[in-house]
């Protein structure tokens, strides 16, 4: 038996759903319900990820597949575990959904490690809760692979983020209808084990106080300072308005530092509702999500957000100030001020800025930012990436290749032909702007003190990663594992360990993306179906 110990803690310290009974219902004055995972047929373990088991003081040696699969999906629970799922509510695509939960999420619970603090364990896709609605709470192998490989991608990515245990079949089938078109059926059901310090989300504020529950709003702050947040407190444990608006203003900056990698990866999330926000300030909920392949700011992996566009690439910064602003509105109950929150969003503004043109400044090599020079090189360049389809990846990965000299210059669209996905775009005055951009970027250079060629190619290359979780190549992985062959789930999850090094036995990974995965299904645009 998994050698576990759950402490339990959330359900310990937040009033719970008086009803034991498991359908989907309003829940009132609760922060969570207890649910126990559905009964699954056939579990098979087809993915386990070592390090974050390290993490949690075991190891896959200690069990076989079989111990593991039934404790992965829920099919078996340790004595100590008292699975639930979590109340929350939350804005979807900028109108007030109210109660939403986890709906196809299971807490397990929360364990005490050795080294990396308390972790809730959680399982995605392993039955129905009270806050299902009309769902199913299940989900299918292609969603869950997508979370398993891109929670992991992110994580050596270096961008803050919830973690990926497990993957697991479970023998069950589960009807979806990939594109809400009609025409539903039956695909392979999986169960996602993850793992974060809190599965909190804006959203778990929202709700309490969007119903005037003053009581939970402060019940569920109060729990979430003390537990991730403790340094706010002093040794009296005193919980003041000045220590909820200092909270407020530690979880704007961490999700400005979010958005921040975000953007320096070419990452899109592509379903920023506040109930998918993290108040660590982690990437989670991984749906339709997708890197740029081409840069285009207006770029959104969503079909659902194809016309509105609110989630776009270049717009999540944007739109993550909304959702605080939303998140500002729950808790000011709490500080009965609004002015300390609002300074708070007015900073989120300027921190992104700030924090942005840094990004870009070690993204091009820079020693250091300089507004005078920079800002005016920053916005030529990407207007120069967006004019014509130009992989961001590669175009970076390439620009730290340039010998900053004037010979590298005669004919620089030949230096980054393997960027470009449309040879006709590239005319002459393309050429002739892409010229005048690469000369005012290796005089930047030139004049910066001490400057080191060598020393930029290695800054450049630790912050611009030539391997990136393309959509095409999950799909690839997908296509694969539906036939009952992991090789290139396996494949994906050991080079993504190392996405900033070369690995030249991987070398075709990193390539743009192909012509024959433009408009194919899971490999441009994805529904919210899982």
């Amino acid at each position: 038996m998994l050698n576990l110990t759950f402490v339990n803690q959330y359900i310990s310290h937040l009033p719970g759903d008086s009803l034991a009974e498991n359908y989907p219902r309003q829940v009132e004055h609760a922060a969570y319900s207890f649910a126990t995972p559905k009964s699954v047929a056939a579990p098979k373990l087809i993915a386990f990820n070592d390090d974050v088991a390290n993490e949690l003081d075991f190891s896959f040696s200690e069990h076989d597949e079989d111990e593991l699969a039934q404790l992965l999906t829920g099919n078996q629970l340790t004595t100590s575990m008292q699975p639930y799922a979590m109340c929350y509510g939350g804005h979807q695509f900028g109108g007030w959904a109210g109660q939403l939960g986890d709906g196809r999420a299971i807490n397990l619970g929360d364990i005490q490690t050795k080294n990396f603090g308390h972790k809730t364990i959680q399982l995605k896709g392993a039955g129905p809760t009270p806050y299902s609605r009309t769902a199913d709470g299940l989900a299918v192998l292609r969603s869950s692979i997508r979370e398993f490989l891109c929670s992991e991608a992110m994580y050596h990515l270096g961008v803050p983020t919830t973690r990926a245990l497990s993957l697991c079949l479970t023998g069950d089938n589960v009807r979806r209808d990939m594109f809400y078109d009609g025409n539903a059926k039956y695909e392979l059901g999986a169960v996602v084990c993850r793992v974060s310090s809190s599965f909190t989300r804006f959203g778990s504020f929202q709700l309490p106080s969007a119903r005037s529950d003053g009581a939970l709003l402060q019940a569920q702050a109060q729990y979430c300072i003390k537990t991730d947040f403790p340094h706010l407190l002093d040794q009296t444990q005193t919980f003041s308005p000045e220590v909820y608006a200092n909270w407020f203003n530690e979880v704007c900056q961490r999700t400005c530092k979010l958005v921040v990698h975000w953007m320096r990866i070419g990452f899109v999330h592509g379903v920023l509702n506040t109930d998918n926000m993290s108040i660590l300030g982690e990437t989670i909920d991984f749906g339709p999500y997708g890197w740029v392949d081409d840069f285009d700011p207006d770029w959104t992996p969503n079909t659902t957000d194809a016309q509105g566009k609110r989630y776009r690439f270049g717009a999540q910064a944007q739109v993550c100030r909304w959702n605080l602003c939303q998140l500002a509105n729950a808790i000011y109950p709490l500080i009965n001020d609004a002015k300390p929150l609002q300074q708070c969003i007015d900073e989120f503004s300027d921190n992104y800025q700030q924090q942005w043109a840094e990004m870009m400044a070690e993204k091009l090599g820079f020693n250091e930012y300089v507004e005078a020079s920079d800002q005016a090189i920053f916005s030529q360049l990407e207007e120069l990436l967006a004019s014509i389809e130009t992989d961001m990846t590669l175009f970076y990965r390439k620009l730290a290749t340039i010998n900053i000299s004037e010979k590298a210059l005669e004919q620089p669209a030949l230096h980054f032909a393997d960027c470009y996905y449309q040879s006709e775009q590239i005319t002459p005055e393309y050429k002739a702007e892409l010229a005048t951009w690469l000369n005012a970027y290796c005089e930047r250079l030139l004049t910066q003190q001490g400057f080191d060629n060598s020393k930029r190619i290695a800054k450049m290359n630790a912050v611009n990663p030539k391997y990136v979780l393309r959509n095409y190549l999950s799909q690839q992985a997908i296509d694969k594992a539906e036939q009952g062959d992991y090789s290139e789930l396996h494949t994906l999850q050991a080079l993504l360990k190392r996405p900033y090094d070369e690995q030249p036995e991987f070398e075709r990974y990193a390539q743009k993306r192909p012509d024959w995965a433009r408009n194919k299904a899971g490999c441009s645009m994805l529904s919210c179906s899982s």
